[in-house]
């Protein structure tokens, strides 16, 4: 545990943010799985594109991984359109 006045504080902080981020990941992940689950439906890919953004803005996770994923997002909602 910790001893000091600031070693307390910041165990606080990160308690709040860590709980903070664990809620915008699992918002972010559901975004992406309902767009992996409608492929083919643009507006929903839109709405986890924005989530991707703003979770790579806020610095939740890399902006490497939120353009990889938007880019596999693009291409599975792109399929079925050029199967047609």
């Amino acid at each position: 545990m910790p001893r000091t006045k600031s070693a307390k504080k910041a165990m606080r902080q990160a308690r709040r943010r860590r709980g903070r981020n664990k809620g915008q990941m699992s918002a972010l992940r559901t975004a992406v799985k309902k767009a992996r689950g409608a492929a083919g439906d643009a507006e929903v890919a839109r709405g986890a594109e924005r989530a991707l953004d703003r979770a790579a803005q806020k610095g939740l996770i890399h902006r490497n991984r939120a353009a990889r994923t938007k880019r596999r997002l693009a291409k599975a909602t792109r399929a079925p359109s050029s199967a047609a």
